[in-house]
């Protein structure tokens, strides 16, 4: 077991670095992670609450109790996030660097700072209609007992609605192309078996992964390029995110390069999708195993819309809300989040010296019975307001906190709210997979298999 013995300073600080398992010399504990990405964590948690661990190059912490996360996630002078910059210096991996995922200090508070009004309620109310157009359009594609690969129909119905909503434009032959990126970032991002120990070439050696991620990429850059010089050439015919960014000059306080409107229009794509395409794919895998729960969906849409939902809907669909918020911790979408001590500081009692990565592994506080009553069962009931107020703040982050909360939280749920009673009003699913998946943690926390289900239309 990793840790020292307790020295305690004048001031009552502490020279003892967290627990954790025992490792093996240079490799630290990736092997024991490779075998089990997700089980590790769970080993983890036997250790304590701030638990060490190793890996190339890399010294890590995870943390699994509410208040230590709080800790990490607020206080801002002593946690960034991690960036990454160890593992990219070693793989020759970079995905938009100037973007809003890995830019820090005052340039990240600037590009916040700009980009947050796009994301105010005044603008969410006006995505309903695309949120609701996209939806309709899904739905009147399928077929009465169609089989569909339900994770691949969400990705592209977000995808559409982020599109067409932030952007103002219908991808049409550049759909593949963004698809195909975001399939290739989750497979670089897959650290099991044979994925992984590919993933940890250098992207110069010519692997079939590192030829096909490389076309791959490459493709999407040029697609982002073409997409801006489109909109460049129409000037006052648009009034949305990316014509925002492009307008920078008359902002005197800060101006967007045309590299960081590349990176943040590749951010967005991918992250603005994916997340809540999963979040979605495991709302509908439960609610298929779960008649009485999606027919609790099914009587409140009813009860509560006329029509599609509109945003003056969205506050008295609470069942939908409690369903969407359990799936999302029995599956968070982005899986665990990741932050550096940017100076030496003590958490949980240890200390944790200056560029130790912090883990917090939503997946496992999640699934945590000291803040859960039976942690592995689907009970939406539990997010209720009464339910909600005696539990720990940070037991349930599935968007992060403090400065660094995903700035597409808002959109995130508004698309939630509208695309479940619109699917439980008009269509049933069965499932034809399995109804307790594998899960992967890439990208995005992932089925480890496609979910299939027939669609029974109502």
């Amino acid at each position: 077991m990793t840790g020292g013995d307790t020295s305690t300073g004048p001031d009552g600080e502490t020279d003892e670095l967290p627990p954790g398992p025992d490792g093996l010399p240079v490799l630290g504990n990736t092997h024991q992670y490779l075998n089990q990405p997700m089980g590790f964590f769970d080993e983890l948690a036997g250790y304590g609450d701030v638990v060490h661990c190793e890996f190339p190059r890399i010294d890590a912490v995870a943390v699994f109790h509410p208040e230590q996360i709080g800790e990490v996630l607020l206080e801002q002078g002593t946690y960034e996030r991690w960036n990454f910059d160890e593992l990219k210096q070693l793989l020759d991996y970079e995905v938009a660097p100037r973007g809003l995922t890995f830019t820090r200090g005052e340039k990240w508070k600037q590009q916040r700072h700009f980009l947050q009004p796009m994301f105010g309620l005044d603008r969410l109310e006006g995505f309903s209609s695309a949120m609701v157009s996209a939806t309709e359009r899904l739905i009147e594609g399928w077929d009465d007992g169609e089989e569909v690969v339900i994770n691949e129909e969400f990705s592209g119905l977000t995808l559409s609605i982020l599109t067409n909503s932030l952007f103002d434009f219908d991808l049409g032959e550049h759909r593949q192309v963004i698809t195909e990126a975001a399939d290739e970032l989750q497979a670089m991002a897959n650290m099991s078996g044979l994925s992984a120990v590919e993933m940890l070439l250098p992207s110069w050696v010519p692997t079939h992964g590192n030829r096909r991620y490389e076309r791959a990429m490459d493709a999407f850059d040029e697609t982002v390029d073409a997409l801006i010089e489109a909109r460049r050439a129409t000037p006052g015919e648009y009034d949305d995110f990316l014509t925002m960014m492009l307008e920078t000059e008359d902002d005197h306080e800060y101006t967007m390069t045309d590299a960081e409107v590349h990176d943040h229009l590749i951010t967005f794509l991918i992250a603005g999708h994916e997340t809540t395409a999963m979040a979605l794919t495991f709302t509908w895998l439960l609610l298929a195993t779960h008649p009485d729960q999606r027919d609790r969906v099914s009587r409140e849409a009813t009860a509560v819309l006329d029509g599609p939902p509109t945003a003056n809907d969205l506050a008295d669909l609470t069942v939908t809300e409690h369903v969407a918020k359990e799936a999302m911790r029995l599956y968070p979408p982005a899986g665990m989040l990741f932050r550096e001590a940017v100076k030496e500081t003590t958490l949980g009692g240890y200390r944790v010296p200056e560029g130790t990565k912090l883990l917090l592994p939503q997946f496992t506080v999640h699934t945590d019975d000291r803040w859960f009553d039976a942690p592995e069962q689907f009970r939406p009931e539990r997010f209720t307001d009464a339910r909600s107020d005696g539990r720990p703040e940070f037991a349930y982050f599935p968007f992060g906190g403090g400065p660094h909360q995903c700035i597409g939280m808002h959109f995130a749920m508004m698309e939630l709210k509208h695309i479940i009673p619109m699917l439980a009003r008009r269509v049933e699913f069965e499932l034809l997979s399995s109804p307790q998946p594998e899960t992967n943690m890439w990208l995005t926390l992932q089925p480890s298999e496609d979910v299939r289900m027939r669609v029974h239309k109502q």
